[in-house]
């Protein structure tokens, strides 16, 4: 039987399974699922969402990106609503690192309210990891780079969610103060 909680468990079961060999950067190397599970949970808990096709989409936001996942594949999946919000939160690969993070600035604005929920939850959490667990060898100066980039991202974001944004400005000065 197909419901709300189904829908939302056959995401994370598929988010799992597609990223169960990865690992986060960070010098525990911890589960790479762990960021999804947290993006969703963060939408959930401080952002109030209950839409669960935006739940779903935060819990598969990064297989495209990094996995061999398809759109293709989540549109037979989880049908195009979702996969809609998957392609919008999904960097092009192909691209230099400094192209898709400027691109991610400029597109940012034009992203659909659903797709912003989740993208300022994502930076919620990767700022957080970069606090708290950051890659293995980022320098201080290099940490300090990111949350501002964040920044940026999020700037684009902003008219969505007030407990979100709240949360996001917490953890960047959170950030930018243990970082120094």
């Amino acid at each position: 039987m197909k419901n709300d909680t189904t829908e939302l468990l056959a995401a994370l079961r598929f988010a799992a399974r597609k990223h169960s060999y990865q690992r986060r950067k960070d010098e525990d190397a911890s589960p790479f699922i762990n960021h999804p599970i947290a993006v969703a949970e963060v939408l959930a808990r401080i952002g109030g969402v209950t839409d669960i096709a935006v739940l779903q989409a935060a819990v598969l936001h990064d297989t495209i990106e990094d996995t061999e996942t398809t759109l293709a594949e989540l549109e037979a999946e989880f049908g195009s609503e979702v996969a809609g919000l998957v392609a919008e939160m999904t960097d092009d690969k192909q691209l230099r690192s400094p192209v898709r993070k400027r691109l991610q600035v400029e597109h940012a604005p034009d992203l659909t309210d659903r797709a912003k929920l989740i993208k300022i939850s994502d930076k919620i959490c990767n700022v957080t990891d970069v606090t708290h667990a950051p890659p293995a060898g980022w320098t201080a100066e290099r940490r300090r780079e990111y949350l501002d980039w964040t920044e940026a991202v999020v700037a684009g974001c902003r008219g969505v969610s007030e407990a979100l944004e709240r949360t996001y400005d917490e953890r960047l000065a959170e950030g930018r103060r243990l970082i120094g």
